[in-house]
């Protein structure tokens, strides 16, 4: 009897520790399958969008990034002017995400100091040139600057091919242009001072801004008022043209990406963009949503709702667009142009073509 008492015993100790150990394995597998939940959580309270971009071309997306993972998404539409607020507001950041028509801007406030890193690796999939150097801003989609014309009063051979051309006499009051203060006028000029200087740019504001037959406040009023006839061309962005070829009526327009010869500078292509606004109240929100713009689908439905160029190399231009590659660029990273964007702004105002449209 004694020894099946000691038996028994020992078998009930080896069961008690079985129990213990299985116990243990138990809580460990919980605690892991608990640490893989918070991990993999979703997403939840806000995020906050300054954008110096029509609402119409950024609405869209936000609502398709809500949707998709329930964050809520809080939009404030501005104009370039939006800039100096983010600035401003560096002591105490009230937005995550700042979405731009402009990559000169952005480099501004990066070197401002207002905007942070982007660590995700699926930015390298937007080439060097087109975004900041630690990712801060990141271009989505190219827009090109040039001529869009009425094919019923001019024609193609016709039309000024360079940008020094339309500081000729001979294009006096046939042409549109829009106000100095605007975004893009803005970064084309820091443009052409990497190209001409500033005495030559200068000169060259001037004149155009003699020359031009109306200054008008955005280029959506140049592309209707060319397409209509009251002018034979105006300077805009291409995807301005892709936008009126889509006009029921007053659609018979061409356009001209200047510069083009073998010795010539080639077309200022900048680009719409998202920078990450340094201490954002809702840092992993704003991650998120870079990296959802990353994506082919995405860069697709934002690039095509405004008919502007994606930047993604595996997602095709809009069909009435040339591919960035088949059309000659300026040479140059657009990081460049942030040091001197601010400066820009003040050689438009000094050289005589109004800021604003009075």
């Amino acid at each position: 009897m004694d020894k099946r008492k000691i038996w028994l015993v020992a078998l009930l100790s080896l069961v008690a520790v079985i129990m213990v150990a299985c116990s243990s394995d138990s809580e460990d597998e919980e605690a892991g399958s608990n640490e893989e939940t918070v991990g993999n959580s979703e997403l939840e309270g806000k995020l906050v969008v300054y954008s110096s971009r029509k609402e119409e071309f950024v609405q869209p997306i936000l609502d398709k990034f809500e949707e998709e993972t329930g964050v809520e998404v809080k939009l404030l539409p501005s104009d370039e002017t939006i800039v100096n607020r983010i600035h401003e507001e560096q002591v105490n950041p009230q937005a995550d995400i700042f979405f731009s028509t402009d990559t000169a801007a952005m480099e501004f406030l990066k070197l401002e100091g207002a905007l942070q890193p982007y660590t995700g690796e699926d930015a390298e999939i937007i080439e060097d040139k087109y975004r900041a150097d630690d990712n801060s801003w990141i271009g989505l989609s190219a827009r090109t600057r040039g001529f869009i014309y009425n094919k019923d009063l001019i024609s193609e051979e016709e039309m000024p091919q360079t940008m020094e051309e339309l500081a000729d006499p001979k294009w006096a009051d046939e042409f549109a242009m829009v106000r100095g203060g605007n975004g893009s006028m803005i970064s084309q000029v820091a443009a052409l001072r990497t190209q001409w200087g500033d005495d030559k740019t200068s000169e060259w504001i001037k004149n155009v801004g003699e020359n031009a037959g109306a200054i008008l406040a955005g280029h959506g009023d140049i592309r209707k008022a060319v397409g209509a006839g009251e002018f034979k061309f105006g300077l805009v962005n291409n995807y301005y043209y892709h936008q009126q070829l889509g006009e029921p009526k007053d659609n018979n327009v061409g356009f001209i990406y200047p510069d083009q010869g073998e010795d010539e500078m080639g077309a200022f292509v900048n680009a719409s963009g998202i920078g990450f606004i340094e201490g954002a109240p809702n840092p992993e929100n704003a991650e998120a949503f870079i990296s959802f713009m990353l994506e082919e689908e995405n860069m697709r439905d934002f690039s095509y709702n405004s008919k502007e160029t994606p930047l993604h190399p595996d997602v095709e231009a809009v069909p009435e667009a040339l591919p960035i590659n088949e059309y000659k660029t300026m040479d140059m990273p657009l990081s460049d142009l942030g040091p001197v964007w601010n400066d820009a702004k003040q050689l438009i105002d000094q050289s005589g073509l109004p800021l604003e449209v009075q």
